[in-house]
């Protein structure tokens, strides 16, 4: 009868072998489940777009009227809410772009964003949009807060995601981990002077990003 010994040199060398090969494994696992980033955001010329780089926000249909700017909208002259320009040639007001995570320079979409137009006004304003409730509706005023996310600020935020070709404007903020905000597209809505506010709507506004 022959009998195998097996030193305790190579039972060692073995269990150092398992464990690199299971180390190897786990970290391969890892890295495969690992989410990646959101597509970026794109411009009406294909380039990605940045924060603090202004742009216009325009809509993808013809003859839907022109780009965002800030108006008077309630029954005082003050806060500007967010509206759409009538004419078609009237780009409005450019505005900026802030990530949640303002060392990010590149806009991503369904990422939480402050949007803040790049203009003064009669209005002591921070031109920060900002979702509040008047008359009934959720509407889009332009006196938010820049940063700081959290509960506080939960009004503040929005995101940019796709739709169909194109994009639109979401309400949904995901600054609060306990929070259970109302989310909602941004659509427009059609007051009785005709002036088009930004609101909550079932229907969203589907826009493009035209660098100033």
């Amino acid at each position: 009868m022959h009998l195998h010994i097996i030193s305790s040199t190579n039972l060692r060398t073995k269990h150092k072998m398992k464990t690199l090969v299971l180390l190897f494994l786990f970290s391969t696992i890892a890295l495969s489940s690992g989410q990646e980033s959101p597509d970026p955001v794109r411009d009406t010329d294909g380039n990605l777009l940045r924060s603090g780089i202004e742009y216009y926000i325009l809509p993808v249909f013809r003859g839907m009227g022109g780009g965002l700017t800030l108006a008077s909208t309630r029954n005082e002259s003050c806060p500007l809410d967010v509206v759409q320009e009538f004419q078609e040639v009237d780009s409005g007001l450019p505005l900026t772009f802030t990530p949640v995570n303002p060392k990010k320079g590149v806009i991503r979409e369904s990422t939480d964003l402050n949007i803040i137009f790049s203009a003064s006004s009669i209005c002591i304003q921070s031109n920060v949009w900002m979702v509040e409730e008047y008359e009934g509706q959720r509407i889009i005023s332009g006196h938010g807060v820049s940063g700081n996310p959290g509960k506080d600020t939960l009004s503040n935020w929005f995101k940019i995601e796709k739709y169909e070709d194109d994009y639109k404007l979401v309400f949904c903020p995901t600054v609060c981990d306990f929070c259970k905000p109302f989310c909602g597209d941004i659509g427009i809505t059609i007051m009785e002077n005709g002036r088009r506010r930004l609101a909550l709507r079932d229907v969203p506004f589907k826009i493009m990003f035209k660098k100033a």
